[in-house]
């Protein structure tokens, strides 16, 4: 089997390494990640300059490719060029922070796998729920291979990727695996006006705490009460239950007009 492992958190980050080394006992790991950070890019992609892929080498010894594109990008490259063989499995982590609810729409992490699933290859994320500096990768890396296993077997669905959300705790206090429904989480935001020196203003926008709607069956819901969070992701965003409302409204009956 050949991985392509990448991540947002930026190339020599602990997560990647801690993937990459689990994997390396099932298949062929491929490596491209970004070079730097690149957290809640989103599904961004670069039109405007050229991308690079530049040999480097990870802790471990092993070449890796660093690139100064998004997360997304890094699965076109690798897919479109720097991996001549066939991909058969896209990794995007370990994320250092959660991915939970309407995180999916700025994370770069899933947004990556995202772009293995459009390209038509089993893909998933998956993140450690904590933003703290002592994070336990090995739990994540394991539950990682084996579901990278579980995959070469069991194709998911078109278009459809795994979202996984691992407490950030021993083994033994995990409760257990649940698939689960993408749940709601909010961020109120703020945004902080300053001056610059040369008396120009400017705005640094920040988050405040997540909010979250702990719903039975939700990823975030999960999480909060221990338990691993395996959600099958769909790239469909249709919202099928507004079609014949938005219909009633005569939105196609709306005459056209220069």
């Amino acid at each position: 089997m050949n991985i392509l492992i990448t991540n947002d958190d930026g190339i020599h980050a602990d997560g990647l390494l801690a993937l990459k080394s689990a994997f390396d006992e099932i298949g062929k790991v491929y490596v491209v990640a970004p070079d730097r950070p690149r957290s809640a890019c989103g599904h961004s992609i670069t039109l405007h300059k050229p991308l690079r892929a530049d040999r480097v080498r990870l802790r471990d010894g092993s070449i890796a490719y660093a690139t100064n594109g998004t997360p997304s990008d890094c699965v076109s490259l690798a897919m479109l060029g720097v991996v001549e063989e066939q991909v058969d499995l896209v990794v995007s982590g370990i994320n250092r922070g959660p991915n939970l609810g309407w995180d999916l729409t700025y994370s770069g992490t899933v947004s990556a796998a995202m772009e293995g699933a459009i390209m038509g290859v089993q893909s998933m994320a998956i993140s450690v729920a904590t933003y703290s500096n002592e994070v336990e990768y090995a739990v994540a890396a394991a539950l990682a291979v084996q579901l990278g296993r579980i995959l070469q077997s069991h194709r998911l669905p078109e278009s459809t990727l795994l979202n996984v959300n691992v407490p950030n705790l021993p083994t033994r206090q995990i409760k257990g695996i649940a698939v689960t429904k993408q749940g709601k989480r909010r961020y109120g935001g703020n945004i902080e006006k300053r001056t610059d020196p040369m008396g120009r203003d400017y705005y640094w926008l920040g988050g405040d705490d997540p909010v979250d709607s702990l719903d039975e069956g939700t990823d975030v819901k999960a999480i909060a009460d221990d338990w691993v969070s395996i959600t099958p992701v769909h790239l469909d965003l249709t919202d099928y239950s507004a079609i014949a409302d938005v219909r009633a409204w005569g939105v196609e009956q709306i005459q056209l007009i220069d």
